[in-house]
C-alpha cells in the first residue's frame, strides 16, 4: 500500500499510554500516531478523517500543555448522534487517539485501565467534540470547518461519472489526485483560523 507523501508531513502526537506500558506494547507507554494511522483505520483519506485527526491532535495538545496526553483517560462526548451523517467515521478516528470508547474497548484489570463509557453522543455541548480530561477536569471543545479549503471545481462532476460508470481510467485518476490535493491542503492549514476551533468549556 503506497501511501501519497505528504501523509507524512502531517502533524504527529505523541501520546502516553498506561495499559501499553502494562502490557509490554511500549517499553516506557509512549506511542506516536500520525495520519497515516487514522488512514489505516478509515481504510481511505477524506476530509471528513483529515478534520477528525486534526481536531484530536489540537485539542490533546491545549489540554496537555507541555505534557504527553494519556491515552485512556480522556471523556469524549459528541454533540451529534453516532448514526448521523460521518459522526461514526470521526469517532473510529478520535478513538483511535484518546483510547475512548463506548462499551466495546478493553473491560480493565481489577478496577484500571478500562477505555468503556469514555465516548458519549447526543451531549449538550458549544460545538462538535468536547475532549475532558479525569484527572483535571480540564476540558476543550473543537469544531472543524474546510470551506475555506475548497476541493476543485473538477471534483464532484468527475465524482458523478465515476459513480455513474462513465469515467475513463484516465478521469479516475484525476480524480483521486484533486480529493487528495485537498486533503493535502487541509491538513497544510492546519492553523487556519476557522479551520479547527477550540473553545474551553
Amino acid at each position: 500500500m503506497a501511501l501519497p507523501a505528504f501523509f507524512d508531513d502531517a502533524p504527529k502526537i505523541t501520546l502516553y499510554d498506561p495499559l501499553a506500558e502494562l502490557l509490554g506494547a511500549s517499553d516506557d507507554g509512549t506511542i506516536e500516531y500520525g495520519y497515516a494511522d487514522a488512514v489505516r483505520l478509515a481504510g481511505h483519506s477524506c476530509p471528513t478523517v483529515a478534520g477528525a485527526y486534526l481536531m484530536a491532535v489540537k485539542a490533546l495538545r491545549a489540554l496537555y500543555p507541555g505534557e504527553l496526553p494519556q491515552r485512556g483517560d480522556i471523556l469524549v462526548e459528541f454533540a451529534d448522534d453516532v448514526r448521523n451523517g460521518v459522526t461514526g467515521v470521526i469517532a473510529n478516528v478520535v478513538a483511535l487517539l484518546t483510547g475512548a470508547t463506548t462499551d466495546t474497548g478493553f473491560k480493565g484489570l481489577a478496577g484500571q485501565y478500562d477505555r468503556r463509557d469514555l465516548m458519549r453522543f447526543d451531549a449538550d455541548i458549544p460545538g462538535e467534540i468536547a475532549f475532558t480530561r479525569r484527572d483535571t477536569g480540564a476540558c476543550v471543545v473543537a469544531s472543524y470547518s474546510a470551506r475555506e479549503v475548497p476541493p476543485a471545481p473538477m471534483t464532484m462532476p468527475l465524482l458523478q461519472r465515476i459513480l455513474a460508470g462513465q469515467a475513463s481510467d484516465e478521469q479516475r485518476g484525476d480524480f483521486a489526485r484533486a480529493w487528495q490535493d485537498r486533503v493535502r491542503r487541509i491538513l497544510e492549514s492546519v492553523d487556519m483560523p476557522g479551520l479547527v476551533t477550540l473553545r474551553e468549556r
